[in-house]
């Protein structure tokens, strides 16, 4: 059993590599990026004149809505997953996970930023807000806190809880793949790719291939996406993790 002071340091180690990408990329990549695309009047908020709140809302709607994509991509191109899955092999899950995130993978999150601002025509205080209103959602979602079961059943219509992304932590691949949204619920109702059936006390944190402390050390996990890869949903004795069906509808939020 892994020292949970051990598990903390790696994930901040991660995190502050991660936060040194985004600051060296972000300004060089996104400012001018911005400056360009609004002196240009580019992208789809620019086709017709809007009021500030409306860019506002709309910059906000937009980019959550691209985001999921990008979540999706994450996990189904196998170039993008290699980095993504250093964020899933975290073998518990907490606020630490929120910000564990390959390097890697931040790069090239800052260029998607980059195509989001000049495809939406980003309003720049909508950015603004959105950054401050997804960073909020991601330490929510993955922490461990324990929401009245009537509460999150209302919440989770609106938003991404955790027991929402809990499920997408899971180790067996048919709930991983799913609850793609990052601070509004409502993209995986509207993609059918809602899951909320699963018990929390069924789920195991992680992928099945890396379930051993000695395959998820700082080392090991940094190079994760550059070593030579193999079946990731499988358990080191061959067999993938498997359950019964809950039973319960998809979209019924299990306690």
């Amino acid at each position: 059993m892994e020292s949970k002071l051990r598990r903390l340091a790696r994930n901040f180690t991660i995190a502050g590599l991660g936060l040194a990408t985004i600051t060296i990329l972000q300004t060089p990549v996104l400012v001018p990026i911005s400056k360009w695309a609004a002196r240009n009047e580019i992208g789809l908020l620019s086709v017709a004149p809007l009021p500030g709140w409306a860019a506002v809302l709309g910059t906000i709607l937009l980019l959550d809505y691209t985001l999921w994509f990008w979540h999706w991509l994450n996990h189904r191109v196998a170039f993008f997953w290699r980095f993504h899955r250093v964020h899933h092999v975290d073998r518990d899950l907490d606020t630490s996970t929120g910000i564990r995130f390959h390097f890697g993978e931040l790069g090239f999150s800052v260029l998607f930023r980059g195509i989001q601002i000049v495809a939406i025509g980003a309003d720049p205080i909508g950015v603004g807000i959105y950054q401050l209103l997804l960073f909020a959602s991601v330490i929510f979602h993955h922490s461990n806190t324990h929401l009245p079961v009537g509460l999150e059943r209302w919440l989770v219509r609106l938003i991404v809880t955790p027991r929402m992304h809990g499920i997408h932590h899971s180790d067996y691949r048919n709930e991983t793949n799913s609850n793609w949204s990052s601070l509004l619920s409502v993209w995986d109702y509207l993609h059918r790719t809602v899951r909320l059936d699963v018990p929390q006390a069924a789920i195991v944190i992680g992928v099945p291939a890396y379930s051993r402390p000695k395959q998820v050390t700082l080392g090991k996990v940094l190079s994760l996406p550059f070593r030579p890869t193999h079946d990731d949903w499988r358990r080191p004795d061959g067999f993938p993790p498997d359950r019964p069906s809950p039973g319960n509808p998809p979209t019924e939020l299990a306690p």
